[in-house]
């Protein structure tokens, strides 16, 4: 099976003709840093100065990346994709914002999900949230390092708490699986204790509220083997979405001007065999766990599909899923979907210029990332010879 990812008449099966050319192009663009910086500098620039963008970057990295500018806008996109089940996690992506009010609407967004879209539609079998998008990252920064909140603070400390409490009772009450990513190692801890109260509330019987860890990060394994052992004091499941991770040249400079040490494991193979290692212990602890492997990488989806087969589980266990990010790893996703896992695609959506902070970072991933780009130019070159356009 070390060849599944090879086939992109399936990876692609999707796409026309204009869309398999259009992303090749996309990504020849993106290939270029030099390129990637300028756009990204007159991007912020005419955001910032409103200038007229906004068509040219829905045309191009939005449509790619991005579902829509609001959840009906998705389903169209969402509803093909389950034809070739691959399932969607509405993920609302306006980032940068520091005010109660767009708090509040993330929360009703990510209430929409659950209630109404996750509860009904098969097709999206999870809710997400951002630990930013419920707070201001200044306040989890003071929580986690231990720092007295002044009377404002602690107003938007307890309304944080709400949040996470109301969009994990309405997860616990309508059975829709909630995710919850990670950010930044200084502001972390305060949103790893907050889930982890959730998870001791609702995981009781099964999981419900995922955590995740950024597995660049060298101290999570550890992190994961205390939480398991509170974990069977305290009778409950843990959920974990397992990523590489997302803010590695921030941790490592913040590291250094600050002068503790490095949070990041020393290279990519010291993150390749955590990953791993960390995949293959929630797998032999899995009536205990469930896992969200959210990876681009091959060899680690391989590693999964390898487990399954070890520990005699069902492709389609619902404590198991593999996750990409749309526009990325087609060749991974639908692959695997047609060998009857479960595969789940995160579909970013929301207004063209409140998503710009969340298209930037996925342009300067893929140039940051070794191969990554690489990768999909050369899928996607194989697939227009296959087609022959």
């Amino acid at each position: 099976m070390r060849d599944l990812f090879n086939n992109t008449e399936v990876a692609f099966s999707l796409k026309s003709n204009n869309q398999v050319n259009r992303a090749y192009y996309l990504f020849e663009m993106i290939k270029r840093e030099p390129l990637v910086k300028i756009g990204t500098a007159v991007t912020k620039f005419a955001l910032k100065t409103h200038l007229p963008v906004e068509g040219i970057i829905r045309a191009t990295v939005f449509d790619h990346f991005c579902g829509g500018v609001n959840e009906k806008g998705c389903m169209r996109i969402i509803d093909n994709m389950y034809t070739k089940n691959v399932h969607s996690v509405l993920d609302y992506s306006a980032e940068g914002k520091e005010v109660e009010e767009h708090f509040d609407l993330s929360m009703e967004k990510t209430l929409n999900t659950i209630k109404i879209y996750g509860k009904e539609k098969a097709s999206i079998p999870f809710a997400v949230f951002k630990p930013t998008g419920f707070g201001r990252l200044a306040v989890y920064q003071k929580v986690t390092e231990g720092i007295a909140l002044d009377p404002h603070e602690e107003t938007e400390w307890r309304r944080i708490r709400e949040r996470y409490e109301i969009v994990s009772k309405a997860a616990f009450e309508n059975n829709v699986p909630l995710l919850i990513d990670a950010e930044e190692t200084w502001m972390q801890d305060a949103a790893d204790d907050l889930i982890e109260e959730m998870m001791v509330k609702y995981n009781k019987e099964k999981v419900i509220i995922f955590g995740t860890l950024q597995l660049y990060r060298w101290d999570r394994f550890d992190y994961l083997k205390k939480m398991h052992q509170r974990a069977k004091e305290q009778g409950f499941k843990i959920g974990m979405k397992l990523v590489r991770g997302a803010y590695m040249e921030k941790e490592r400079e913040r590291a250094e001007e600050y002068g503790y040490k490095d949070p990041i494991c020393v290279d990519k193979a010291a993150t390749d065999k955590l990953y791993n290692e960390v995949q293959e212990y929630m797998i032999n602890n899995i009536d205990e766990m469930a896992v969200f492997s959210g990876t681009h990488n091959e060899e680690s989806s391989y590693d999964l599909m390898d487990l399954i087969e070890k520990y005699e589980l069902s492709k389609d266990d619902k404590r198991i899923w593999f996750g990409q990010l749309f526009g990325m790893s087609d060749h991974i996703s639908y692959n695997l979907a047609k060998e009857g896992y479960n595969v789940a695609k995160y579909l970013p959506y929301g207004p063209v210029r409140d998503v710009m902070p969340y298209l930037i970072r996925r342009a300067e991933e893929n140039t940051s990332v070794a191969g990554q780009t690489t990768r999909e130019l050369e899928l996607l070159k194989r697939e227009r010879e296959r087609r022959k356009i």
